[in-house]
């Protein structure tokens, strides 16, 4: 069944759409509707200079390709920016996921993980020089403490210090008997191939609403951004192929923490009214000009049938005037074109 949706999921990303997001409204402006025809799972967007690339998990079996854009709506797919199959990218085996790219000291870097030869799920390190790729892995696995960890976010601080965040999975954490996904921090060094310190609990299931009478339980997918010197911890709770899959925040003024969870938590969740099920694992990007932020996340392609087909999604974040981080979503209707 898992090699039937690989190859399902394969197809669906092969399929071009050219500029059918494109719409126009009553006075000739331009909008676009979610979702976005691009399938693709824990999407995360890198901008250079006037160009968008976006990342995924999306052909899970072999790497992860990579889309352009000029404009975060309109998404070209150039190929594989990862494969195992490059000399030097064997240590991965399988269940390739969650790869995130940002650009330090002149290089792009992808943190990704992938299950290791001896069946653990282990988080890698690749370099390209250019954000399409081809990405090598400079050191895989990046870390081995004897849990399988996933979903790698690194955050660099306006000062310059590196750290990594990432997820222990609940597939091999068990805590009083259930299994449950975790958040850590780290520090890196300035070369991003060493951990520094010890782990630190950044964010577990807490509220109501992340399933805690489920005997699995998940807080994942972490993307930090700063906004008038308080970090926000963007994560997501519940089973990924659930409806109920959706987003929250957190906050701190050290990215060691301790985080706070927002009382307003989620900040994104379904609405299956409007066909929008499982909102989840998500980044955020600034618009073309800049003026405004973007949260680019994954819902369901099939809302009535969610599983792992996934379908790319950007909404309007913004900070209200408390600090509280909100979203204008998730949305079905044509929304103004990102300025």
């Amino acid at each position: 069944m898992k090699t039937v949706l690989l190859i399902i999921l394969s197809l669906f990303s092969l399929i071009s759409y050219g500029d059918s997001n494109i719409t126009f409204d009553s006075s000739n402006y331009a909008t676009y509707t979610n979702p976005l025809k691009v399938f693709v799972a824990d999407p995360c967007v890198l901008k250079v200079g006037s160009k968008y690339y976006l990342y995924g998990t999306s052909v899970a079996n072999i790497g992860f390709k990579v889309w352009e854009s000029n404009n975060l709506v309109n998404w070209e797919e150039k190929g594989f920016s990862f494969s195992k199959f490059e000399e030097g990218n064997e240590w991965g085996q399988g269940d390739f996921w969650a790869p995130e790219v940002i650009k330090y000291k002149n290089k792009y870097y992808m943190i990704y993980s992938a299950r290791a030869s001896d069946g653990h799920l282990k988080i890698a390190l690749a370099e390209s020089l250019s954000p399409i790729g081809p990405f090598l892995n400079t050191k895989a696995p990046l870390f081995d403490d004897g849990f399988s960890n996933i979903d790698g976010h690194i955050f660099v601080d306006s000062d310059g210090t590196p750290y990594l965040f990432y997820v222990r999975d609940c597939s091999e954490n068990i805590i009083n008997g259930n299994h449950i996904s975790q958040i850590y921090v780290q520090k890196m060094s300035e070369d991003l191939l060493t951990l520094e310190g010890k782990p630190i609990l950044v964010v577990e299931p807490s509220q109501d609403w992340e399933g805690l009478k489920e005997d699995w339980q998940w807080n994942e997918g972490p993307f930090v951004i700063k906004e008038n010197g308080t970090y926000y911890l963007l994560y997501s709770a519940n089973y990924f192929a659930s409806p109920e899959y959706s987003i929250g925040y957190a906050t701190a003024d050290n990215p060691m923490g301790p985080w706070i969870k927002s009382k307003d938590n989620p900040i994104l969740s379904k609405d299956l009214s409007i066909g929008v099920s499982g909102p989840g694992h998500c980044s955020v990007t600034n618009s073309p000009d800049s003026s405004e932020l973007f949260i680019v996340y994954h819902s369901h392609a099939f809302p009535k049938s969610p599983s792992g087909i996934r379908v790319l999604n950007i909404d309007r974040i913004y900070f209200d005037e408390n600090g509280e981080l909100k979203v204008k979503g998730p949305t079905r209707t044509p929304q103004p074109f990102p300025h």
